[in-house]
Order: structure tokens, then C-alpha cells, then sequence
């Protein structure tokens, strides 16, 4: 039997989400060995979310099954109001899994991902929303100068034969430091990231003072939601390795770009923080919670007033 009505009859306009949903995926099983540091990388990420981000957002986290304390300090950060959408997996799905359920959900005209070891920089979203402006055909736009091999991108360098505004430039282009500083960061070491260096060309497009290079990474990028939307579900069959190219496979498949900018705007931290680093905390940007006396006083006289006008 229903007592009284659901006071949410009442209500005539839900706030609309935010024009941008910024997904983070994190899995830290434990706080030992390659994961010592890795609740500390995540509170630099989450931290440099709040902290550096201009404009209309909402953050989701998705956990995949994390350890406790992991677990409670992102509950304190959406009761703190610093995530908007909280899911926690009670088994680990993989990354491809993870993706299908959270980037599916996020309700943002743009959905911008990021794994948990990465550092956000100021400006990252403006310049994130101008790539997107500047190619409406864009599929992956990530927010690093990244060097990635052109045939992982053959749908931009189809498009690059028949486009006539950017300026095309192509040759070992792409700046050392830029290189190095993200292969130490997956592990590298100098003589095989030279490797690379003097293996692979880059692609780099200008415009009126705006460049990007081709290609994008699965670390970090922003995407229209509707172009996720059909790319996915990524066949789950694996927890990392290969399967994180599947994305890109099937956005490119699709005919969209896949693009990077010309100047950096995240950092990926890898599992240590980087040498004198400090956790930045933030601050909200959006909802500010009532101190607890205040909502505690609030929430009895709402549920003394549904008795008296419902029960007693």
C-alpha cells in the first residue's frame, strides 16, 4: 500500500546533465608491490580533475573492484561532491568490459576518458573542445603530442589525400622530449624509445596558428558520445593487452579521425608518482554538500513532516 505521494511528482524540471562527462576507469586490487603508490597516483588524477577543468562537466568514476580503501575513499569523494557518478564493480570486467558499461552511460554530449594515472593539465578542456569544433569528423582526440605509427590510422590519412584547408607535414617531426617523457611512463627505456623515435614519421596538420598531429591513444580522449555509441560493445575477451585497440580498430572503421594535439595538456603518471609531485585535493566545482548538523536537521523535520501529513 502506498502512503502518501512521492514527492517527486512535485518536481517540474530535472537539471540536464553537464555538456561534458569525463570517465576515469581505475583497478587497484591492492596497496603492495606494483600497487603501492597507485591510490595516490588516482588521487592526483581525480585531483587534477577538479582542480584544472574550466567549465561544465561531471566526473564518473568506474571501479573495477578495487580494494577497500580504495573503495571508501572514492565513496568520500562523491559524498565530498567531487564525482557526480560512482559505480562499483564487485568483480574486475577487464578494461574493454569496463568500457562497454561506463562510457555507454555517460550522459554528456562529449565524454572525454581517462585511465587513472593520468595528470590533467590547465587548458586541457578548452583545447579538447576546439579539436572537436575544428573536425567534426573527428572519432579519438587526445590531448598529448603522441608519436603513434600512421597505419593504426587509415581513415585520417585517407581523409588527409582529399582535405584542402590543413597544411601537411610529414618526416621525424615529432619532438624528442615529448617522445621520451611518455616512454618512461610505460616503462621504456632511452635506447628503445630512440627506437622508435627514428622508426616512425609523424603527421603534423596546421591551420591558423592550430596543429595537431595524426593519431590518438586509449589512455586519454575525447570523443561525441553518439560516435561511442556506435562503436560499441568491444568484445570483452581480454582484461587489457591487444583488446585496448579494439576501440580504435572500430572508430576508425567507422570513418572518424584520430587525432592528438601539437602541445601537451595531460601527463600519464604510470603506477609511481612523479619525483616532488604532491596529490592535489581540489575543491568542488559544482554541488556544495550541507554540513552534517544542517542535513541532519533537514532530514528529520522532511521525515516528521511526511508523518504528520501522511500518518499520524
Amino acid at each position: 500500500m502506498r502512503v502518501g505521494q512521492n514527492p517527486m511528482k512535485s518536481v517540474e524540471r530535472i537539471e540536464p546533465p553537464a555538456a561534458v562527462t569525463v570517465v576515469v576507469i581505475n583497478y587497484i586490487p591492492a596497496l603492495s608491490g606494483y600497487y603501492a603508490q597507485s591510490l595516490e597516483v588516482l588521487k592526483r588524477c581525480l585531483g587534477s580533475i577538479v582542480a584544472h577543468t574550466d567549465g561544465d562537466y561531471e566526473l564518473m568514476v568506474f571501479d573495477n573492484a578495487s580494494c577497500a580503501e580504495v573503495r571508501e575513499y572514492l565513496l568520500a569523494e562523491q559524498a565530498a561532491g567531487r564525482i557526480d557518478y560512482l559505480t562499483l564493480a564487485d568483480r574486475n570486467l577487464g578494461k574493454s568490459a569496463a568500457w562497454n558499461v561506463a562510457l555507454a552511460a555517460a550522459p554528456g554530449e562529449v565524454v572525454v576518458y581517462a585511465d587513472a594515472d593520468v595528470y590533467f593539465h590547465p587548458g586541457w578542456l578548452p583545447a579538447t573542445l576546439q579539436a572537436l569544433e575544428d573536425f567534426p569528423n573527428a572519432g579519438m582526440v587526445s590531448a598529448k603530442p603522441l608519436l603513434t605509427p600512421p597505419d593504426k590510422s587509415p581513415t585520417t590519412l585517407a581523409w588527409l589525400e582529399q582535405q584542402n584547408q590543413w597544411q601537411v607535414e610529414r618526416g621525424k617531426i615529432f619532438p624528442w622530449e615529448d617522445l621520451w617523457s611518455h616512454a618512461r611512463s610505460i616503462g621504456y627505456d632511452e635506447a628503445g624509445a630512440r627506437q622508435v623515435w627514428e622508426e616512425h614519421q609523424a603527421i603534423r596538420l596546421e591551420d591558423q596558428g592550430r596543429a595537431y598531429f595524426v593519431g590518438a591513444v586509449h589512455f586519454q580522449f575525447a570523443a561525441r558520445r553518439q560516435v561511442l555509441l556506435e562503436a560499441l560493445p568491444i568484445p570483452p575477451e581480454q582484461p587489457m593487452g591487444d583488446a585496448n585497440f579494439l576501440l580504435d580498430i572500430a572508430i576508425d572503421q567507422l570513418g572518424y579521425l584520430r587525432l592528438c594535439t601539437a602541445e601537451n595538456y595531460v601527463d600519464h603518471m604510470g603506477n609511481t608518482l612523479p619525483s616532488g609531485a604532491q596529490v592535489l585535493s581540489g575543491q568542488p566545482t559544482r554541488r556544495r554538500p550541507l554540513p552534517g548538523p544542517v542535513r541532519r536537521l533537514l532530514e528529520w523535520l522532511h521525515n516528521r513532516t511526511f508523518h504528520w501529513l501522511y500518518r499520524d
